[in-house]
């Protein structure tokens, strides 16, 4: 498939600089994208992970690595460079994601405009259906994101009447995580990508449909005329 740009969007009720440093967290972005695993923090801008993703009856793992090349703090924008290879088949993935967070009042919107190649596999979807995916994927992770950053911070016990009481706060245990499942698209959302990619091919103008519309019709008003008009003659006789 030869190189593709989607942008994807979505907003966060929190500060923007509260969710441009959450983004550039890769613990807290891995654990929101479905069929994303992380295996090794190389170092605070490079680290390498496996991403699984569902479309329909294909299911595709990469293995890869992903660098965050540069990052702005006064624009609240980022670059991540990603390169993945097939682990069961030859096929591959490159893809540029330029980040930036904006206020919108007191909130933020989250912009990813992505430039990627997709060889494999995965290549015989055409950009209608990959931009369905995209959407889907980034919806998903959006939404938890947003359950994050938007839920309300746990009060803090009160330090001086622990204190008081000569009682020591006991270290809470660590989250344990499981890898998520593939990132899948269902059938319904499938159906309608490849029923847009199959119609945007055939480029057919709305004024063409309308005409085949308004003949169809007139050809069932026509038997319906005519079987009335056997019936009339029919009765006489």
């Amino acid at each position: 498939m030869p190189g593709m740009h989607i942008t994807n969007s979505f907003a966060v009720k929190a500060s923007p600089d509260v969710v441009y440093e959450f983004l550039l967290d890769v613990n807290n972005v891995v654990g929101c994208v479905p069929g994303a695993e992380l295996s090794e923090v190389v170092d605070p801008d490079t680290f390498k992970g496996k991403v699984r993703i569902k479309v329909g009856p294909v299911t595709v793992s990469y293995n890869g690595t992903a660098r965050i090349t540069s990052r702005d703090a006064e624009t609240r924008s980022a670059t991540l460079e990603a390169e993945g290879r097939e682990t069961t088949g030859s096929g591959s993935a490159q893809a540029t994601t330029v980040m930036s967070v904006a206020a919108d009042g007191d909130a933020s919107t989250v912009t990813l405009a992505t430039d990627f190649t997709v060889v494999g596999r995965v290549a015989q979807f055409g950009r209608g259906i990959m931009e369905d995916v995209s959407r889907h994927l980034v919806g998903q992770a959006a939404e938890c994101i947003q359950s994050k950053l938007e839920a309300p911070s746990v009060a803090a016990a009160p330090a001086d009447g622990a204190a008081a009481n000569g009682a020591t706060a006991a270290a809470a245990p660590a989250p344990t995580t499981t890898p998520s499942q593939p990132a899948a698209l269902d059938a319904l959302a499938l159906g309608r990508a490849v029923a847009k990619e199959r119609l945007s091919r055939l480029k057919v103008s709305p004024q063409t449909i309308a005409m085949g519309l308004g003949g169809l019709i007139s050809l069932l008003l026509l038997r319906r005329w005519r079987r009335a008009r056997r019936r009339r003659r029919a009765a006489n006789g």
